[in-house]
C-alpha cells in the first residue's frame, strides 16, 4: 500500500469514528418518525446541532427514493421529497443494510461539483428494514481531514506519457540545444544554488534551455531562468547565501552526482534522452522525462544507483 492510499485510509477512519455514533442515535430517531415528513424533516434539523459541519441531512427509503426534504442548516428544500437517488454513488456501489458506511470521496451534482463524502446509516423498526439517513460534508469543511501525511513518496514510479510520441520514438533524432553545449556551466552553478543558495527543489529543461528553481525561503513561487540567467555565475548573487535546509535528506555532496547523471542521461542515446530532470532535497526524489514521454520518479539513492542498461534496456527499441 502506498503512502497516499495509507493516508486516505487513516482520515478515513478518523472521520468514520466520528460519525459512526450520532448517526447510528439518528437512525433510531428518524425510525420513530420514518411515516411522518413533517415530523422527519424536524428530527433532521434539530440533528444538525451535532453536526456542525454537516452540509445536509436526509432520508432514503430502500429503493432509493428519498422520503424527506433536503435539511441544510440554512433552509430546508421540500421539492426534493421523492427523488431518486439510487444512482448515487454511495448508494450504487454498497448500501449499508445494516450499519454505518461512510462514502469514497466523490463530486457532487452540478453546479457545486466539490469533493464530498456521505454517511449513511441504516434505519430500521425492529428486524423491519426502513431505508437509511444520509449526511453529506464536504471535505473543505472538515478540519479533521487536515492532518499532514507524515510521510511521502518514497518508492520508484514509471508514468508513460502521450503513446502518440513513443510511437514514432526512433522517426526522431535529440537535436542539440544551447544548453547541452554548455552542461558543464549549468551543473555547477546548480549544485551551488541548491547546496549552497537555499534552493530546495531544481529542474532543468535540457531541450527547451531552462531552469525552475524553487527556494526554502519562499517555497509557494517557483522561479523560472532562461540559459543566459542560468549560466551567469553572478545569479548567485540574487539569492543569498542560506545554510543548508535541516530538513533535507539529500547530503550535499550527493548533489553533483545527480546533476552528473542528468547529462549522462541526455547524452547516451540520439532517440532516447533525457527531456528535463528535477532533484528535490527535501523529499529526496529525482524526477525524469524521456524522449518517448515516460516519466519516471525515485529516491536519490536508488537513481544513483541504476546502471545504463537500467534506463535504455526498459526503453529498448
Amino acid at each position: 500500500m502506498t503512502w497516499l492510499n495509507e493516508t486516505i485510509k487513516a482520515q478515513r477512519a478518523v472521520l468514520a469514528a466520528r460519525l459512526e455514533a450520532p448517526m447510528a442515535v439518528l437512525a433510531e430517531l428518524c425510525a420513530r418518525s420514518w411515516r411522518d415528513r413533517d415530523r422527519l424533516d424536524e428530527v433532521l434539523r434539530a440533528a444538525l446541532a451535532d453536526m456542525p459541519v454537516c452540509r445536509l441531512l436526509y432520508a432514503i427509503d430502500t429503493n432509493g427514493r428519498q422520503v424527506s426534504s433536503n435539511v441544510g442548516r440554512d433552509a430546508i428544500d421540500r421539492g426534493k421529497y421523492g427523488q431518486n437517488l439510487s444512482r448515487r454513488p454511495y448508494l450504487s456501489n454498497a448500501i449499508p443494510y445494516k450499519g454505518f458506511l461512510l462514502s469514497d470521496v466523490y463530486l457532487n451534482t452540478p453546479p457545486d461539483r466539490r469533493s464530498c463524502v456521505t454517511a449513511v446509516q441504516a434505519v430500521a423498526n425492529g428486524p423491519s428494514m426502513l431505508g437509511f439517513v444520509a449526511a453529506d460534508f464536504y471535505l473543505r469543511d472538515l478540519p479533521q481531514l487536515e492532518r499532514r501525511a507524515t510521510s511521502g513518496q518514497s518508492a520508484w514510479r514509471q508514468i508513460k506519457g502521450d503513446p502518440a510520441i513513443r510511437a514514432n520514438l526512433f522517426q526522431q533524432q535529440r537535436a542539440k540545444s544551447a544548453m547541452d553545449e554548455r552542461l558543464d556551466d549549468v551543473i555547477a552553478i546548480m549544485d551551488e544554488l541548491i547546496c549552497d543558495r537555499g534552493v530546495f527543489h531544481g529542474k532543468l529543461h535540457f531541450s527547451s534551455s531552462r531552469a525552475t528553481l524553487w527556494l526554502t525561503d519562499d517555497p509557494f513561487r517557483y522561479r523560472v531562468h532562461v540559459l543566459d540567467e542560468i549560466i551567469d555565475p553572478s545569479i548567485c548573487l540574487a539569492y543569498p547565501s542560506r545554510p543548508y535546509a535541516e530538513q533535507t535528506v539529500v547530503s550535499p555532496p550527493r548533489v553533483r552526482p545527480v546533476l552528473e547523471r542528468f547529462k549522462l542521461l541526455r547524452n547516451a542515446d540520439e532517440n532516447i534522452y533525457l527531456r528535463s530532470g528535477s532533484l528535490n532535497v527535501i523529499n529526496g526524489m529525482v524526477g525524469l522525462t524521456f524522449s518517448c514521454d515516460g516519466s519516471h520518479y525515485m529516491p536519490v539513492e536508488e537513481f544513483l544507483a541504476k546502471d545504463d542498461s537500467f534506463w535504455f534496456g526498459s526503453l529498448s527499441r
